[in-house]
């Protein structure tokens, strides 16, 4: 099932109520989850005591300003010089203006430090995992864990954790210097500020499922536009635009009424808040105001007080916004720290051999595997194929083909049995040694947003231009490469979609020359090209394959009449081998489908 993302909003400031009741994704184990997050910010203890020094110096200002100020006016009621006074107030506030400066420029720093600390250490873990995990994930899902994730995690700490330290110092700051003026008054604040938190968790309550209704209803809406733009050719093709704008109007309308409820509902919060705030603000002047008559409180003193009680509430509500980007940022960390807690790819044994001159002698003994294991692909494979043997796989879709080649090249490892190289063991190899010994041309090309010889040159670039070139000849790629506007060092885009698939494909396989591995494998490579194309890729397959082991996937019969051995799978085992004289004479499976291809 897709995951649902929820945008993080920015900080709360002045009290704004907004974001109050919006749903943000949470962890499913906050306390080991945080735990871990906060060991990696302890990797950099220098830039946290300094958070708290900065934090608590944002706060200094909130805590004295108004107690100065009432200090000020004291002062002008008892004919006393205020000087002084007044320029420690001008002093604090240029002060806090310098340390939210620093402190601003000492988040960005601090944050950006450890989402490179992140990002890096989970995209080493993500190269090194095996293919399996990449085969039930989402590509999708994966990239919003580098990105989303990550800057979620980012902005928490840039903005949020700063906000939530000056929250609480001033908080309990301000909570301290109102007990020292008037206990009374403060009793009176405090019942206030429990008024607004419990009409903001009475509004939450209500707007929450809302919320959730407006993310899923996002989703949707998302979802339909997503699959209209990548079809667009299909809509077109069957007329059917009318019916997509139906239907977007249908999704579009439910979701803004559905937003339209829980931002009216929400909004409740910051008007009543205000009301509260007022309220308590008046109660308080009138008693302050009967204190002053009886003189047991200065003018002064009621000043600073009427200026806490507009702060006083402000910090519960920041609190309450940080704590939902908070639980945000848990819930993305919880999901890297998901893929870097995976089983990596199986480390090479203790002495582990390594591979010089592979011959390319490879033995299937008995080999069993499933992608799932109560559901096995493969059932008891046994082959031998000797040096320098050009072997052709064919059979029906889901036979296993390219299984057996996942196996080859250790993407996965079997279940039972085993493949052996020149004698041992796949898995008695150093795993870097056996890559390098072979040499991989897929059906769907993969070229890099690179120049054309970056490209032929990937894994190899320490070779020459002629190197490159004479790879490129060989697989017939030069005369279309020295066509383009800058030839070789022509800039591919969009994985080298500008180009046909034929000269994708051409590409692909001239990396494989270069490579000169001693085991070729090529799985279905001319399997989407014209006539024409394919006889010029099967060309390059011909000289890429001369005289190496070699293993050709392929659907179109006509292309491996030449292989070596021609084995047939079906249902995950080897129905028939032999050359293509022998299977046609057998009159078996591979008979049947090459009559059905050639009509005869």
């Amino acid at each position: 099932m897709a995951r649902q993302e929820y945008s993080t909003p920015p900080p709360m400031k002045g009290g704004h109520g907004r974001n109050i009741g919006k749903i943000h994704e949470k962890p499913k184990n906050t306390g080991a989850t945080l735990k871990r997050l906060l060991s990696v910010l302890k990797g950099n203890k220098k830039g946290l005591a300094l958070i708290l020094l900065f934090a608590v110096l944002s706060s200094a200002s909130g805590i004295f300003s108004p107690l100065i100020i009432g200090f000020v006016i004291n002062c002008i009621t008892t004919g006393n010089a205020v000087i002084l006074f007044i320029s420690l107030l001008a002093g604090i506030y240029v002060s806090t203006w310098l340390v939210n400066f620093l402190q601003s420029i000492l988040m960005a720093v601090f944050s950006q430090k450890i989402t490179y600390q992140i990002r890096t250490s989970l995209f080493e873990t993500m190269t090194g995992l095996p293919l399996s995990f990449f085969d039930t994930k989402q590509h999708g899902e994966l990239m919003s864990r580098l990105t989303n994730d990550v800057d979620n995690i980012s902005s928490t700490i840039a903005d949020s954790l700063s906000s939530l330290l000056s929250s609480i110092f001033t908080m309990v700051g301000i909570l301290i210097v109102m007990l020292r003026l008037s206990v009374p008054l403060t009793l009176v604040a405090l019942a206030g500020t429990a008024v607004i938190v419990i009409f903001t968790r009475i509004v939450t309550n209500v707007t929450r499922p809302l919320f959730v209704k407006q993310q899923k209803d996002l989703g949707a809406l998302n979802g339909q536009i997503e699959e209209t733009v990548s079809a667009i050719h299909i809509v077109k093709s069957f007329n059917r635009q009318d019916q997509v704008v139906s239907d977007f109007e249908k999704l579009n309308d439910t979701l803004t009424h559905t937003a339209l409820k829980a931002q009216v509902k929400s909004g409740f919060i910051m008007p009543v808040t205000m009301v509260i705030n007022n309220l308590t603000f008046v109660v308080i002047s009138i008693i302050s105001a009967d204190l002053a008559v009886k003189g047991l409180i200065a003018i002064g003193t009621i000043s600073s007080f009427l200026l806490y009680i507009r702060q006083f509430s402000r910090p519960f509500i920041e609190i309450a916004n940080v704590y939902n980007n908070f639980l945000t940022a848990v819930a993305g960390a919880e999901r890297i720290f998901g893929i870097i807690d995976e089983t990596p790819e199986p480390a090479d044994k203790e002495g582990a051999l390594r591979i010089t001159a592979p011959r390319g002698d490879i033995s299937f003994k008995d080999v069993v595997f499933g992608y799932n294991p109560q559901k096995p692909i493969l059932k008891g494979i046994s082959l031998d194929v000797p040096a320098g043997t050009k072997v052709a796989v064919v059979g029906p879709t889901g036979a296993g083909k390219t299984t057996l080649i996942n196996l080859l090249t250790r993407f996965y490892d079997v279940d039972g049995g085993s493949i052996t190289l020149d004698g041992h063991d796949l898995r008695d190899y150093k795993m870097s040694d056996l890559r390098r010994a072979f040499g991989v041309v897929l059906q769907d090309t993969v070229l890099f947003a690179e120049s054309i010889k970056y490209n032929i040159s990937y894994g190899h670039e320490d070779r020459s231009f002629e190197e490159i070139r004479a790879a490129a000849m060989t697989a017939g790629a030069d005369s279309f490469i020295e066509k383009l506007p800058e030839g070789y060092d022509t800039l591919l885009e969009r994985g080298g979609e500008e180009l046909s698939h034929g000269e994708r494909q051409l590409i692909t396989i001239a990396r494989a020359v270069l490579a000169d591995s001693p085991i070729m494998i090529l799985d279905e490579a001319t399997s989407s090209v014209d006539t024409l194309t394919e006889q010029k890729i099967q060309s390059a397959m011909l000289s890429v394959t001369e005289g190496r082991t070699s293993f050709i996937i392929a659907h179109r019969l006509s292309t491996i009449k030449d292989a070596d051995m021609i084995v047939v799978m079906v249902d995950g085992m080897i129905a028939e081998t032999g050359t293509h004289s022998e299977l046609l004479a057998l009159d078996g499976h591979y008979a049947k489908m090459y009559h059905a291809q050639t009509g005869r």
